[in-house]
């Protein structure tokens, strides 16, 4: 007698703490179910420029994780596509997957005759709004699938300017959406995160001076791939920076906006600085900050980044931030707690350090969330589990280890379905 196999683990989200999970079950022999909401995988971590501590690209480590998807025909990867509706319990979920179009298929060879070929734009949120991509777009990043996407909302009507080049009859602007239905055995959400939105953060000007960006648009000016092909420049007039300030804390720890801390801005801030004086030696840099916390093995590079004669700390909330109309530059009005010295300075970029929000936009009700919004995994019906930062705020490698425990769980859920049903 054959042994019964067990019915796939369903995994929301294609990030690196959703690819994870997949893999780790996948390789146990467990069939898995991959939904990702966008055109590719790869979520934030695709993004990045560098990981810290060590500052390497995290291309290679991506790539590692798509070769495992690539060599195993137990993941069936749905990109493009949310969870509309569940149903049952452990060991007998019955899950509805809206699949929205590509409009481009299998036979793409990455010619890009169909991008040249298109007329309109589009605003580029894998940049973070940092300039505009055509209709017809290569995802960001180390894409996966490698296939282009057209975006048809930005299209103009009654354009197939793309169809008409495209040599490969790849194209198939007529695409419906799907839906499709699954019979799994447990659900891991691992959807992420979302920067805090910097536009609520009024006495802080930004959406309101050019030259006020966020952490996570400096993460890919930095990016060789980026908008400004890995250079730091100001957004009101493309100059280098001479000064540049870092505010922490931009939304975390306010009751106003999110009363925790986001675990990871402090140690990304730090990083973001040595990006900015390797590339300009000259560039002074100034850390506003409450507590600088990089604990456990990012307290060494954070140590060794401060060490750096151009890098200042300043212990002190900035209170606002103007704007020189003549010059563009930003007066940084702050308080230095430990030498109870109010000032305003004078600097040419300012980078906010906002914090993380989980992303549960979507989630079936039945995952509850704590305080905060994250996913309480600990209160959750068994079959229901979280992984990274739809869980809690984390660093790329604790959302590794944190999405390996997620499989383990889902895993033996998948199991005692099995033994139940025999």
């Amino acid at each position: 007698m054959t042994a019964e196999r067990s019915k796939p683990v369903l995994v929301i989200g294609g990030g690196i703490a959703g690819i994870t999970t997949a893999v780790e079950l996948a390789d146990t022999g467990c069939d898995v179910i991959l939904v990702e909401k966008s055109a590719s995988l790869g979520g934030r971590v695709a993004r990045l420029h560098q990981y810290f501590p060590k500052l390497c690209p995290p291309a290679c480590g991506l790539e590692m994780h798509y070769r495992r998807l690539r060599d195993n025909p137990a993941i069936t990867v749905l990109t493009l596509a949310e969870v509309t509706r569940v149903s049952g319990s452990a060991g007998e979920y019955e899950v509805e997957v809206a699949v929205q179009p590509r409009f481009v298929n299998g036979y793409c060879t990455l010619c890009g005759d169909c991008q040249r070929a298109c007329l309109a734009n589009r605003p580029d949120d894998f940049n973070y709004g940092l300039g505009a991509t055509k209709a017809v777009y290569l995802p960001g990043g180390v894409p996966y699938p490698a296939v282009y996407v057209i975006d048809r909302a930005a299209c103009t009507e009654g354009c197939n300017a793309c169809e008409a080049a495209c040599r490969y009859d790849a194209i198939r602007l007529q695409s419906q959406p799907e839906i499709k239905t699954y019979s799994v055995s447990a659900i891991v959400a691992a959807t992420g995160w979302k920067p805090y939105d910097a536009t609520r953060l009024d006495n802080l000007g930004f959406g309101k001076f050019s030259n006020v960006v966020t952490n996570v648009m400096l993460e890919r000016m930095a990016a060789a791939d980026g908008p400004t092909g890995g250079r730091v420049l100001r957004p009101l007039d493309g100059k280098e920076p001479r000064t540049v300030a870092f505010v922490q804390c931009a939304g975390s720890r306010d009751e106003n906006h999110l009363p925790y801390c986001s675990a990871v801005c402090c140690a990304a801030s730090v990083k973001h600085a040595a990006y900015i004086r390797a590339l300009y030696p000259e560039t002074a840099i100034t850390i506003f900050y409450i507590d600088l916390r990089t604990p456990g093995k990012l307290e060494e590079f954070s140590t060794r980044i401060q060490r750096d004669a151009g890098i200042r700390v300043v212990k002190g909330k900035v209170a606002r931030v103007e704007e020189n109309r003549a010059t563009g530059d930003l007066l940084v009005s702050a308080e230095d707690t430990l030498t109870s010295r109010k000032s305003t300075e004078n600097f040419e970029l300012v980078v906010l350090a906002t914090g993380i929000v989980p992303q549960t936009e979507g989630l079936p009700a039945e995952f509850p969330r704590d305080e905060f919004g994250f996913l309480n995994g600990h209160d959750g019906s068994p079959g229901l589990y979280a992984a990274g930062c739809v869980r809690r705020p984390a660093e790329v490698s604790a959302s590794v280890q944190d999405a390996t425990g997620a499989a383990l769980k889902a895993l033996q859920c998948a199991n005692r379905s099995v033994c139940h049903a025999q």
